[in-house]
């Protein structure tokens, strides 16, 4: 038997596909043939698609009925258990250099612009999974990693593997405390490379800094960010800042400059990237030489 495995390929210049790693996986185990689809040779008994982003693109040349799955289709959308409980198979992605990892599944907010709440509910443990057997670090996926009860245990896990480790998603400042802090620096977090030219990693460069978010333009989170600041080095320090969603301009430049004004570096996520406005003012902030240098109030002039 032949599987035929698809993404767009948008969306494999950011991560490796974990519903495509468990697929192969599952189908290996039953002894099936697993390759990525081509329209031109397709002799797959199967065709499996998964989408991770909602904008990437559609392949017109897939198969009707092709099996379809993940965010950019249908973010209610599940992989059947028997398929859910595989580990990743990393031969799919021979250029794959990090492993993937999750100690838990959803999330205890319920952020309105966020599709975790629809797509994996309350949040609840989940096993490790194995790591990728040529990977130098762990990325770690967990949604909101210190709200889990298990986190702890987490960390222990991390520790014992001797790898450097970043977290994707960040930290939720709400209900981030010192006890937190002090075992965040037991880690070798983040890691430093030289660009690749080849691959999903070809725009990785630079991962050090602890990532925050300021989202919600009503929450003030200027004193729980300062105090932050104060088991980290300085640099050390990033806060995700969306905008265009339930903001306004003056809003925005506040929490840039507050983040600017206690030492954190601001990073603007534009809602909607078709606003011009919204992916101006990303441009000035994320652009570092350009913030340190240059005042909003020129720069948009």
């Amino acid at each position: 038997m032949k599987i035929g495995i698809h993404s767009p390929v948008s969306d494999r210049t950011y991560y490796p596909n974990l519903a495509l790693m468990k697929i192969s996986s599952y189908w290996k185990s039953k002894g099936a043939k697993v390759e990525w689809y081509d329209a031109l040779f397709n002799h797959s008994d199967a065709v499996y698609s998964s989408k991770i982003f909602d904008f990437s693109g559609e392949d017109l040349y897939l198969p009707k009925d092709t099996i379809k799955g993940g965010t950019g289709y249908d973010i209610k959308s599940k992989l059947p258990d028997e398929i859910e409980i595989c580990d990743p198979d990393y031969s799919i992605y021979p250029f794959c250099d990090f492993s993937i990892q999750l100690f838990s599944r959803g999330c205890i907010r319920k952020c309105s612009f966020c599709v975790v709440p629809d797509k994996e509910g309350k949040i609840r443990a989940v096993k490790p999974m194995k790591l990728n057997p040529n990977g130098s670090y762990i990325r770690v996926f967990d949604n909101n990693f210190f709200s889990a009860p298990q986190w702890r245990g987490a960390v222990k896990y991390l520790l014992e593997q001797k790898q450097p480790v970043f977290f994707e998603n960040g930290f939720d400042a709400r209900l981030f405390k010192e006890k937190h802090a002090v075992e965040l620096l037991k880690l070798r977090h983040g890691i430093y490379r030289e660009k690749l030219n080849r691959g999903i990693n070809s725009h990785e460069y630079l991962w050090k800094q602890y990532r925050f978010a300021w989202d919600n333009a009503n929450d003030d989170l200027q004193p729980k960010l300062k105090e932050i600041t104060k088991w980290f080095k300085p640099g050390k320090l990033m806060c995700y800042v969306l905008i265009g969603y339930d903001s306004t301009p003056e809003q925005d430049i506040y929490r840039i400059e507050k983040l600017r004004e206690i030492g954190i570096d601001p990073f603007v996520m534009p809602f909607n990237k078709a606003d011009r406005y919204q992916m101006k003012i990303a441009r000035w902030v994320n652009r570092k030489a350009i913030f340190k240098s240059v005042a909003w109030s020129d720069y948009s002039g």
